[in-house]
């Protein structure tokens, strides 16, 4: 299986469990467990650069406005999408939080197709239709605006999008991004600690473990997804992108006892047909592309991520 799919899946089944580890820290401020977030994430992947010993793109980021600019927003979108899914979490709307996961493939898909006139054959685009049919179907059953689900679902499509664009690999990306972010998290932070109310060291040994460790739990699924979205087309990471908004349903079903109405179950019932319908079809375009095009022997035939045949090119940095 393609390395950027793999990467994808695994990036997508960690933020599906995610809520449990926000749910373990519900007695902190989400904007406090945000700025946290940030400065643990920063260190994270200043760790790794030292091991890794890549500086080499600073001089990139300081020479190109255009990449600071493009990373400054990225990093914007993150904020907005972090914070508003901590909150949503701690405040018992797991579900309204998954929703907003199961339209972001829609809005990634767009994305791609508008902006860098990505192509789906027809069966995708059946695929498409129908998960938009159920999220719609989800969405006038909701009773209410789903602001929680339609900021979550745009903020994180955009970042995507800046992400797959943007001329920075996933790790020094990432890297920029939580350093922008950086100062003002750590600015607030020393005014709680200044005023007595900060949460680390205050709420005990776990929540304090939980606060730190949040880096590696924030960082580690993004250099995943970074990652993918260099490898595979946007429409692909965005039809994955549904394996993490089930695994938030189920949790905030199962676990957390949050209501679950016939409604819903028919919306996320052609979703969840609409990802059968679109693995088939790759699979099958893929069996067909091999037929068509059998690798010469003794050489094996590269495929992109969407099952046709990719030229043999060598890796590059």
């Amino acid at each position: 299986m393609n390395e950027g799919i793999l990467a994808a899946i695994g990036a997508y089944t960690l933020w599906g469990v995610l809520p449990v580890y926000w749910k373990s820290l519900q007695v902190v401020p989400a904007f406090e467990i945000l700025c946290h977030r940030v400065i643990w994430s920063f260190v994270f992947v200043l760790l790794l650069l030292i091991w890794k010993r890549r500086w080499g793109w600073l001089r990139q980021v300081w020479e190109s406005p255009v990449t600071r600019i493009t990373f400054l927003s990225s990093a914007c979108l993150l904020a907005l999408n972090w914070f508003v899914y901590i909150w949503a979490v701690n405040g018992g709307h797991v579900v309204d939080a998954s929703l907003g996961y199961f339209i972001n493939p829609l809005i990634s898909v767009l994305l791609g197709v508008v902006f860098l006139r990505e192509r789906l054959r027809p069966w995708q685009w059946v695929a498409i239709g129908l998960a938009f049919g159920g999220v719609i179907f989800i969405t006038l059953g909701y009773g209410a605006f789903p602001w929680i689900a339609l900021t979550l679902a745009f903020t994180f499509g955009l970042y995507g999008l800046l992400r797959k664009t943007a001329p920075l690999a996933s790790l020094e990306g990432l890297s920029l991004e939580v350093g922008l972010l950086s100062l003002p998290a750590l600015a607030y932070l020393l005014y709680l600690e200044a005023g007595g109310t900060a949460s680390l060291g205050r709420a005990g040994g776990v929540v304090s473990v939980l606060l730190v460790f949040s880096g590696v739990a924030t960082a580690f699924p993004l250099l995943l997804f970074a990652y993918a979205a260099k490898q595979i087309t946007l429409s692909t990471v965005g039809i994955l992108q549904y394996i993490a908004p089930t695994l938030q349903f189920l949790l905030g079903v199962l676990v957390y006892g949050e209501a679950f109405t016939g409604t819903r179950l028919v919306g996320f019932g052609a979703v969840w047909a609409a990802l059968l319908i679109y693995f088939l079809e790759g699979v099958i375009e893929k069996r067909a592309a091999v037929s068509l095009n059998p690798a010469p022997e003794g050489r094996g035939q590269k495929t992109t991520s969407d099952g046709a045949a990719a030229p043999d090119v060598r890796m590059r940095e």
